[in-house]
């Protein structure tokens, strides 16, 4: 797949890791080996509070997991995405009905529902790792 760019610059992102804390994690893993894990587990590391969305767990590295994005408190400012492109139409619905202040779909996803969010003014990102970019930017 020929995924374009979101058109982001390296300020726009140091922005938003600088601005926002709270990081709800759609997909995440029990399985320390999984991206869906250790990426979390590093944001963590670095001082974001992570929310895990997992409808199979219910507790992912000590934290309360919630099944869905509509359990999700309000207050959650990124929703990071760990699910197929094919699923982030259905992500994207349900995202829009919360206040989230930024949509990050991680490496090698994307889906054209994510301009949607974009038009609400929601702050979208895609194809990129939250924590290759945060190494990159601020290591």
């Amino acid at each position: 797949m020929n995924i374009p760019s979101d058109g982001l610059t390296d300020e726009e992102i140091r922005e938003i890791y600088r601005k926002y804390r709270k990081i709800a994690v759609v997909g995440m893993s029990r399985n320390p080996e999984k991206p869906a894990h250790y990426v979390p587990r590093y944001l963590m590391e670095n001082g974001y509070e992570i929310i895990p969305i997992n409808p199979t767990a219910d507790e992912i590295l000590g934290k309360k997991v919630y099944k869905s994005i509509s359990e999700v408190p309000e207050d959650t400012e990124i929703l990071n995405v760990f699910r197929p492109s094919d699923e982030v139409p259905k992500i994207v619905e349900e995202a829009l009905k919360k206040n989230f202040k930024v949509i990050w779909l991680q490496e090698g996803i994307f889906h054209e529902s994510i301009y949607k969010a974009r038009e609400k003014g929601i702050t979208t990102v895609w194809n990129r790792c939250m924590m290759k970019e945060h190494r990159r930017l601020f290591k």
